[in-house]
């Protein structure tokens, strides 16, 4: 009897002894995970028990709190504007978890972030008040871009060129996040995210599309910097009519009067020539094109504003040489987001420099103490000045005397690239309308890039010129004061 009392006693101090060991894996090795799942109510009851930091744009808090009087939440989350300003921002909810900078700066703007608590706050477990997080983005660039695209389906960006900050990010449909930021706004979430308004879809970071004859740009410094030509004045021995290496299938151009043959790089870029840009592309080659692409910031996989930005992508896979022409004219596979095009338009006019864009100035803890900053953002030099300048001629050209004279703004330099992509199999769909451009004054400088995916304007009548310019156009003159 004592035997098997004796046995039983140590099969329980056994399974006590597991079970002790279990719970101390669960606290001390599991605890930290488990109590950060997006799962674990407990945080979310936690993360809204207080107020939350702000989100500032031109010294104005564009988020807030709202003190919430039935449920687990103590607040929720507000938004100023919030249609305007939802491609910086992003959205906090109660349900749906955040993104953007409300994802990226959770822990600080919910006073969790290690670097805001003080001594005692990490003796004693306290959550410290909430940060802040400070944005480049520029309110009346905003407001321009938003307003010029209402009733479009589109996107735009500008930047700083000498600075890489990020003056606006816009898209069109845009959504007010407050919409969805509380525990009971099915209804809204599932009107915001259906498929065919694509309303939460960050076009201007995160839908990479045909850049079209704006992707003629980098060609062009492509064909500078390799020494194909020596000057934007050289003819380039293009023959039009131009048919595709390989193949039967003659490249047109839009404008068939346009004097495309054998034109210089001045004349191509005025004219959009595709004749001569294919030629290019198709003479350089594929690697060299690439190399070009990659340099101006295409197939990188980590394009951090700090928010990721999906890459823009110039095709790695080995081309057939009439694909590798149809790449110089920004089609194949050639895809582009609005800040990729903006920063190649930042970087020729701030002489071939490519400083890192960014839309976020500062973090600061609650009493305006800096934990990170982004004032100093790193550069390289992408093309040579030279390049730059003579880059910067065919813009201006493209304004003055071609089909990018709505970007005019009174008083400025400025010089731009229209573009109109091809849309769907056989070119079935409506095509997409760009344009980027760069526009100096003052001493002040922005570069911009416009797309219109769709808008109630005719077929015959969408190009780069005529819808995406003017966009443009009012953007740069609120970033340059005119």
């Amino acid at each position: 009897m004592n035997k098997t009392i004796r046995r039983a006693s140590v099969f329980c101090l056994l399974l006590v002894l597991a079970l002790l060991v279990r719970v101390t894996w669960v606290q001390a090795y599991e605890g930290k995970a488990l109590a950060d799942n997006t799962n674990n109510r407990r945080t979310k009851i936690a993360q809204y028990a207080a107020p939350l930091g702000n989100i500032i744009v031109g010294g104005k808090a564009v988020t807030g709190s709202k003190r919430v009087d039935a449920g687990d939440f103590a607040y929720k989350r507000t938004y100023t504007d919030g249609g305007l300003y939802a491609p910086v921002t992003g959205y906090s909810s109660q349900v749906y978890g955040a993104t953007q900078l409300e994802k990226l700066y959770q822990d600080v703007l919910n006073g969790t972030d290690s670097r805001l608590k003080n001594p005692l706050d990490a003796l004693t477990g306290k959550r410290a008040k909430p940060g802040n997080v400070l944005t480049t983005i520029d309110p009346g660039v905003q407001k321009a871009g938003y307003e010029a695209l209402k009733g479009k389906t589109g996107a735009a960006v500008a930047i700083d060129p000498a600075t890489g900050e990020v003056l606006a990010v816009v898209n069109t449909p845009s959504y007010d996040p407050g919409r969805i930021a509380g525990s009971s706004d099915g209804a809204a979430w599932k009107e915001l995210s259906a498929e065919d308004g694509k309303a939460m879809v960050n076009r201007a970071l995160r839908q990479p599309l045909a850049p079209g004859s704006t992707f003629k740009l980098v060609t062009a410094a492509a064909a500078l910097e390799n020494g194909l030509y020596d000057s934007v004045d050289t003819p380039t021995d293009s023959p039009d009519p131009y048919t595709l290496p390989g193949t039967r299938t003659v490249l047109e151009n839009e404008n068939k009067s346009a004097p495309c043959r054998n034109a210089t790089l001045r004349t191509a870029m005025r004219y959009s020539c595709n004749n001569v840009f294919a030629h290019i592309a198709y003479e350089l080659g594929q690697d060299k094109m690439r190399d070009m692409a990659e340099r101006f910031g295409f197939n990188d996989e980590k394009q951090d504003i700090p928010v990721r930005a999906y890459p823009s992508v110039y095709p790695s896979r080995k081309a057939s040489p009439d694909l590798v022409a149809q790449s110089g004219i920004g089609q194949f596979d050639v895809t582009a987001t609005p800040l990729q095009m903006a920063m190649v338009a930042a970087t020729v006019e701030n002489g071939g420099k490519q400083v890192a864009p960014h839309m976020v100035s500062e973090v600061t803890d609650s009493g305006g103490g800096v934990l990170e900053s982004f004032k100093d953002p790193g550069s390289r030099q992408v093309i040579s000045e030279r390049t730059a300048e003579l880059l910067r001629e065919t813009m201006k050209t493209v304004v003055e005397e071609g089909g990018g004279g709505n970007a005019r703004v009174p008083g400025a330099e400025v010089g731009g690239k229209t573009g109109t992509a091809q849309h769907g199999v056989n070119n079935s769909k409506k095509p997409y309308a760009w344009f980027t451009a760069y526009g100096t004054k003052g001493g002040k400088q922005v570069a911009v890039a416009v797309i219109i995916e769709n808008s109630d304007t005719d077929r015959s009548e969408i190009a780069g010129g005529r819808l995406a310019a003017p966009v443009a156009q009012k953007m740069m003159a609120a970033a340059l004061g005119g």
